[in-house]
């Protein structure tokens, strides 16, 4: 199979495998894993932040700063297709106990004046605003880059009403590689950031939390009351260091290798690109083969190419590091030939 459904499917590399064989381990809950805190400092520092807190997965880090950050009755402000309000399971709701106030943006980017307004006055009726989140890149928006003078228009907003801001950073690096940015200069203008281990950086298993040093003392133990405190989690961090040492540099490659899908399926009749292609996610729109998407990626599946369903007429192709040139040029003269038969 060509898997394009999501760089969640990655696999370790080889390297990843061997640190997890080899790890130092100790018991993390009580911050005697060393390769864990390895893990946390060397984050850390690439962030640009106090301090990290190694946590199971992007929604739990996500939940957790929302934990940290606001009080029950707060309100929450982010933008409408932003993934934690579709795809979290309404955790912010079920455990922190705050309302999203959503708003529609444009490539994935809040108007900077729609969120200006949207921060609550005092007044007895309203909740509290307690937090502006951002997503970057931004999934539903085709994996969009949210630029850093957009990010510091935003947190400048934030900061002159003392509303922090959180960043799901779930794909950071490919906005990194994609804008030639650092991703300690995008964290630079958010007090909290989470990035995944997994996706395009490869690692099994893992996110990060980073920010100040007294809010990732308190979000710790948000995660221990969510069960995410680990043993010997070494194992698991191991990975988690090989993926920011050595795997950030090539997702220049991925961003390539999409750019290459897509120019390709666009010339596939009846296919159009419907995001611009920043980085490693391709929208395409079906519409035009008369044909269902549900049907559609059947027929792919048969021909053994997996990929998403992100709407009535899209189909999402994600690249990754299990994804050649060849298998690219593999699935679009198949796909061609689905679409003639």
């Amino acid at each position: 199979m060509i898997d394009f459904r999501s760089d969640t499917v990655t696999k370790p590399t080889e390297a990843m495998r061997k640190a997890s064989y080899e790890a130092e381990v100790g018991d993390d809950v009580y911050g005697e894993d060393p390769t864990v805190n390895k893990l946390e400092d060397k984050a850390a520092d690439t962030l640009g932040k106090e301090a990290a807190l190694f946590v199971t997965s992007g929604t739990q880090g996500n939940q957790i700063a929302v934990l940290t950050h606001c009080q029950p009755g707060n309100e929450i402000i982010l933008e409408e297709n932003a993934h934690i309000f579709l795809y979290e399971g309404a955790a912010i709701s079920a455990f922190a106990g705050v309302q999203p106030r959503t708003i529609a943006g444009e490539k994935g980017a809040m108007n900077p004046g729609d969120i200006k307004a949207a921060i609550r006055a005092e007044d007895v009726h309203f909740p509290e605003t307690g937090l502006i989140c951002l997503e970057n890149t931004h999934n539903k928006a085709g994996g969009a880059v949210l630029s850093l003078e957009y990010m510091k228009e935003i947190y400048s907003i934030a900061q002159s009403s003392q509303v922090p801001v959180h960043l799901d950073g779930a794909r950071l690096f490919n906005a990194a590689a994609a804008s030639g940015v650092p991703v300690s200069e995008f964290a630079a203008y958010t007090d909290t950031v989470q990035i995944c281990l997994s996706k395009g950086l490869g690692a099994p298993v893992g996110s990060i939390i980073a920010g100040s040093r007294e809010f990732i003392e308190q979000a710790r133990k948000w995660r221990k009351r969510l069960g995410g405190g680990l043993r010997q989690a070494g194992i698991v961090a191991a990975p988690g260091l090989v993926a920011l040492e050595e795997m950030t540099e090539r997702l220049v490659e991925d961003h390539e290798h999409a750019k290459l899908l897509a120019e390709r399926l666009a010339n596939i009749e009846g296919m159009t690109i419907e995001n611009e292609v920043e980085t490693n996610i391709v929208l395409v729109n079906i519409k035009g083969t008369n044909a269902n998407v549900e049907t559609f990626l059947d027929s792919m599946k048969s021909a053994g190419i997996l990929a998403g369903s992100f709407g009535p007429y899209t189909i999402r192709f994600v690249t990754h590091y299990g994804v050649t040139k060849k298998d690219i040029e593999t699935a679009t003269e198949k796909i061609q030939k689905l679409v003639q038969s």
